[in-house]
């Protein structure tokens, strides 16, 4: 009889992966640990039934002692698990970028997954990339969103599947369901090695104390179950920001003008300023990304909203990259910096 946390990583995986093209193959992210070992053998079993071309790729951060042998012996283990073709993406992580080792590396890190997946599928949006991020991991996100004061953006967690964007594999989680001690026990029950990262117990790491100090406390004061009610939070928030960001997407088509100005008041619906804040910073949000530019901060955010709902003559706001928000004629423009010339 197949253990029960075998059975439950292999029909996390097999949902995962359903309403997906089965002729797209699927590639594992794997580092070694127990979550993306699990998922690695759960994928090689269930595509292997279903005709789908699996791989796995492993980044090297190159930031300990060894790390080339372990990636090797990570692809290898996904060659002993049916999966082809097993890859190894060697990067460099800045020492002294912006928001600290762990981002660096987080940053470095996929964009080395997406590569893999478009070498192996043609192009980064033609491949399924599996992430072994799990009910644990998710509860840490939400925490660290918490900790922050963001918003129901950040606490809304990772998302089961993300779709492909330009540079950017299809990105799918079937484990957001399941705890990081079942994993285990799948690779125990199954006879895989499990890599423990020395960086998961290093104390430094803002996400390491999380899991091994604030989440424990949670657990003793509130009585247990912390992670899983963390985590159902991040599922609740994620459907009001997926109806949130819909009727933005629906308020923001007729007011959006043909020189890529926003409309304060078009003649068919409401003035922007007589929209819930909720519904109008999302607006500004996505009106402003549709233009390329970065994600905003919440300050910048309250000052572009001040610009709709309080003006009193001032005539911009400046952006991340010195670009400016303009009120000029009852519209909003977007105006690049200074140093840039209009196109």
């Amino acid at each position: 009889m197949l253990p029960p946390p075998v059975a439950a990583t292999r029909t996390a995986v097999r949902e995962a992966l359903r309403d997906l093209d089965p002729s797209v193959p699927a590639l594992v992210g794997c580092s070694g640990g127990a979550d993306s070992t699990a998922l690695a053998a759960a994928t090689a079993f269930v595509c292997a039934r279903a005709g789908r071309p699996a791989g796995l790729v492993t980044v090297d951060h190159q930031l300990q002692p060894g790390s080339a042998d372990r990636a090797a012996q990570v692809a290898e283990l996904g060659r002993r698990l049916g999966l082809e073709p097993c890859l190894v993406q060697t990067v460099d992580v800045a020492p002294a970028a912006a928001g600290g080792p762990e981002a660096a590396a987080r940053e470095a890190r996929y964009a080395a997954l997406d590569a893999a997946a478009g070498s192996f599928g043609g192009s980064s949006a033609a491949a399924v990339l599996l992430l072994g991020h799990t009910l644990d991991d998710q509860a840490e996100t939400v925490l660290l969103g918490l900790g922050r004061g963001a918003g129901p953006r950040s606490l809304a967690g990772m998302r089961p599947q993300v779709p492909a964007i330009p540079g950017h594999a299809v990105r799918v989680r079937p484990f957001l369901g399941l705890t990081r001690a079942l994993t285990r026990q799948a690779c125990e029950a199954q006879a895989l090695p499990v890599w423990d990262d020395p960086h998961n117990a290093e104390p430094r790491f803002r996400r390491v104390r999380i899991r091994h100090e604030a989440l424990p406390m949670l657990d003793d004061v509130l009585g247990g179950g912390v992670a899983a009610a963390l985590a159902r939070t991040a599922r609740l928030v994620q459907d009001d920001v997926d109806a949130l960001d819909g009727l933005a997407a629906e308020a923001l088509a007729p007011r959006r003008q043909p020189d890529g100005s926003l409309l304060l008041a078009p003649e068919d619906g409401p003035v922007l300023r007589e929209l819930p804040r909720a519904l109008r910073t999302r607006i500004l949000r996505a009106w402003l990304a549709a233009a390329g530019q970065p994600a905003l901060s919440y300050a910048h955010l309250d000052d572009l909203d001040r610009l709709v709902t309080q003006w009193h003559g001032q005539r911009f706001v400046c952006l991340p990259g010195g670009a400016e928000v303009v009120r000029r004629s009852g519209r909003l423009h977007l105006e690049p910096p200074p140093h840039q010339p209009t196109q």
